[in-house]
């Protein structure tokens, strides 16, 4: 079960909250409450606003993923906002923790994804799998995926990483991930064994580097992951990585 929104930075033009997993960022077909939603009742009850209350969403989070979420207050920020995210000058940093123990301690994966409904997967260029060949459809919307990691430690059979897209595909970190063999702990869709007991995966949009819409100045919200399976056991590390700021 989604738990409550907690505000992490608000002022007259901007608001971030920290989205628990499980909660949607945006309505969709089963009708359940949404961060934006409960945003915009938090807003409402503060300043005791008469009528609609708007706000603009400029990015999303997986509903099964927690994290930093931004939202714009007025549509001059979010006009701007979805500019910086659109040509990826929005610097974004995810904690996961995976399946196995993974080598080494720095790395880069680069794949191409293409979306087929709710769902992707990893594809080459030509692609060429042996048991289902792509369609000409197919290959012209598979997008490149690049995402740089760092291994902070490694514990039982997991391993717990920082995580840098630099490009931003659907469901992409959870794609490239299971792709070589080591799913996101929890993640049912893309090869996990076994799901969390509240269903949601073991990751976290933990850090969102942006410029202010308005004056210009680059603001960084974070927030560390919940406290819960598998994230407590690397709880010594975790708290080391925030304190220290990355």
């Amino acid at each position: 079960m989604a738990g409550e929104l907690r505000i992490l930075y608000e002022d007259n033009h901007i608001v971030g909250v920290l989205k628990p997993g499980g909660l949607l960022t945006q309505g969709d077909r089963t009708g359940d409450d949404t961060a934006l939603a409960m945003t915009k009742r938090y807003i409402k009850r503060k300043y005791r606003k008469q009528g609609n209350v708007y706000l603009g969403l400029v990015h999303r989070i997986d509903r099964p993923v927690s994290g930093v979420l931004l939202l714009a207050r007025t549509s001059k920020a979010a006009s701007r906002l979805s500019r910086e995210f659109h040509d990826r000058r929005v610097e974004k940093t995810y904690l996961a923790v995976v399946i196995g123990h993974i080598a080494g301690r720095r790395g880069e994966l680069v794949d191409y994804i293409t979306r087929s409904h709710n769902r992707s997967r990893t594809v080459r260029p030509r692609e060429t799998t042996s048991d289902r060949p792509l369609s000409e459809r197919g290959k012209r919307s598979a997008k490149a995926a690049v995402l740089t990691y760092t291994v902070l430690t490694r514990r039982d059979s997991m391993t717990l990483l920082e995580i840098v897209p630099a490009t931003g595909r659907h469901h992409q970190i959870r794609v490239q991930l299971s792709a070589v063999e080591h799913p996101v702990v929890g993640d049912l869709k893309y090869g996990a064994g076994e799901p969390l007991p509240d269903k949601t995966i073991a990751l976290h949009a933990a850090r969102l580097r942006v410029r202010h819409p308005v004056n210009d100045e680059v603001i960084t919200l974070e927030a560390a992951p919940p406290d819960g399976y598998p994230w407590r056991r690397f709880r010594a590390t975790i708290e080391s990585y925030f304190g220290r700021g990355g």
